[in-house]
This record gives C-alpha cells, structure tokens and sequence, in this order.
C-alpha cells in the first residue's frame, strides 16, 4: 500500500468550454471558483478525480509550514470569521495553528476537526504571475497538473 500524503489542490481555469464530467468532479472537490483550493489526501478515489479534472486544476504535497500559513491569512470559519489559535484550542488538544497544521499533514488530525471551518481556502493570484501558461501541463513548462512538493512555492505567492 502506498504512503499517505496530503495534497493541496488549487483550480486554475473558468467554467467556459468546460466538460460537464469535469465540472461536477471539480463540485465534488469543492472547487467551485478560480484560485479556490482545498486539501485532500491521496486516497485512490480522490487520485482518480484530480485524472478527471487534470486539465483545470494543479496538485502536489502540502507542506505543514505553508498549511499554518494558509489556515492563519485565508482560514475562515462560518460567518466569515478568521481562525485563529483561540479556536483551535477549543476545539482540539493543540495549542497553536502551526501544532494543528503539523497534526493535518501527519494524518494525526483532521480539518473537519474544527466545526464551522470551511473547507475551501480563497486565494489570491500569484504575487508576480505565474511562470508558465494556465493552459499546458506543469511538466511542459505549464502549470497544471501534478507538481509535487513546488505546490508549496505556488502556494506562498498565492496566500
């Protein structure tokens, strides 16, 4: 059996011209906007819906330290709340974000562990554009698709 990782998933491209197969795999992962992203695991069933929506989307292993920076600028909760450490010992044994986001990518917590926290980040552009085109794959010089540990990168421009 394969190792867990947690991914990061990012949706890069628009609903014009876009498959319905793929728009409803992209609703699935909750992605229903540009520059929304979301964190999954690599379970076979998540694996074979980033194949279905491969040409709309960029994945790779998240890292805990860019996990902490996310859930602190673009974490919110219902209401549109900031999260913040005062949630996360309510609700969970740890005591900072950066102990939480540790646990996530550790498989030895959850996101869901905290109520009300919504799934989605909302991110913003990346900061100085992105280094190929949205519309070819990452290996190609594009940048969709898989991109192991660089998501990370892609990530601190886009928080």
């Amino acid at each position: 059996m394969q190792e867990k990782k947690r991914f990061a998933v990012i949706r890069l491209r628009g609903n014009v011209g876009i498959r319905e197969e793929a728009e409803d795999t992209l609703k699935m992962l909750r992605l229903h906007k540009v520059y929304h992203a979301a964190i999954i695991d690599n379970r076979p069933s998540y694996l074979g819906m980033l194949q279905k929506v491969k040409d709309y989307v960029t994945w790779g292993e998240i890292n805990a330290e860019t996990l902490a920076a996310m859930m602190k600028k673009r974490g919110r909760l219902i209401g549109n709340k900031k999260l913040n450490d005062e949630v996360i010992q309510k609700y969970t044994p740890y005591k900072t974000i950066e102990e939480f986001a540790k646990a996530v990518v550790e498989f030895k917590a959850e996101l869901s562990d905290i109520p009300n926290l919504k799934p989605v980040f909302r991110l913003h552009p990346p900061k100085g554009g992105f280094k190929g085109s949205k519309k070819r794959s990452y290996p190609d010089g594009g940048e969709l698709g898989y991109r192991g540990k660089a998501i990370n990168d892609l990530l601190k421009k886009m928080v």
